[in-house]
C-alpha cells in the first residue's frame, strides 16, 4: 500500500512542505484514533474515530484506509449494538490497515524529502 502522492500534493496546493506537514499531523493523530478503535470503547465513539480517520485518510490519498473506516463507521452508526466478536474483527481490520498506512506515510515522507521534488514545488508555488 502506498499513499497517492499526486493526490496529497494536489490537496496541499503542490506545496511539498505542507504535504509533509499533513503527513506528520496524520501520524501524530493516528495514535489517538488507534486508542479509540478498541472494543472497550463505546460503539458510537469508535464510529466517531473511524469517521475522523476516514476524512484524514482521504486527504492523504490513503483510499484503502478510508474504505475500511467507512465500513466501520457505517456499521458502528447502526442503532443495534454489534457483538463483541464482530466488533473485534471489524476494528482489527481498521487497525491493521492503519498500521500499513503509517508505514506508507514513512515512505511518502522520504519521497517528499527528495530535492528535485522540493525544487519543482517551489517553482509551482512561486
Amino acid at each position: 500500500m502506498e499513499l497517492d502522492l499526486d493526490h496529497l500534493l494536489m490537496m496541499a496546493g503542490h506545496d511539498v512542505d505542507l504535504a509533509d506537514e499533513v503527513v506528520s499531523i496524520f501520524e501524530t493523530q493516528a495514535d489517538i484514533w488507534h486508542q479509540q478503535l478498541n472494543t472497550a470503547v463505546p460503539q458510537s465513539e469508535w464510529a466517531d474515530a473511524a469517521h475522523a480517520l476516514k476524512g484524514a485518510a482521504l486527504s492523504l490519498g490513503a483510499i484503502e484506509l478510508a474504505t475500511v473506516c467507512s465500513e466501520a463507521e457505517g456499521r458502528g452508526r447502526q442503532p443495534e449494538l454489534l457483538g463483541q466478536v464482530e466488533t473485534a474483527l471489524l476494528l482489527s481490520e481498521v487497525r491493521e490497515v492503519l498500521a500499513k498506512t503509517l508505514d506508507a506515510c514513512a515512505r511518502a515522507r522520504h519521497q517528499l524529502s527528495r530535492p528535485g521534488l522540493r525544487v519543482a514545488s517551489k517553482d509551482l508555488n512561486s
